[in-house]
């Protein structure tokens, strides 16, 4: 009988969750760490809708 390799969670959560939500996730991912940078949220959120068009036009 074969063993089987340990499944870590992070491989699969990022397996059964969409491109989609992959992305929202890397953007609220994104916001919290620049919270306290100098950038102002406006850059940020208008930086997030240009990749955001950018992914779905792919889509």
């Amino acid at each position: 009988m074969k063993n089987t390799a340990p499944i870590k969670p992070d491989d699969y959560i990022l397996s059964v969750i969409s491109p989609e939500d992959r992305l929202e996730a890397a953007f609220k991912i994104a916001k919290e760490a620049f919270k306290k940078k100098k950038l102002k949220i406006k850059d940020i959120e208008k930086s997030i809708e240009k990749v955001r068009s950018k992914a779905y036009e792919k889509a």
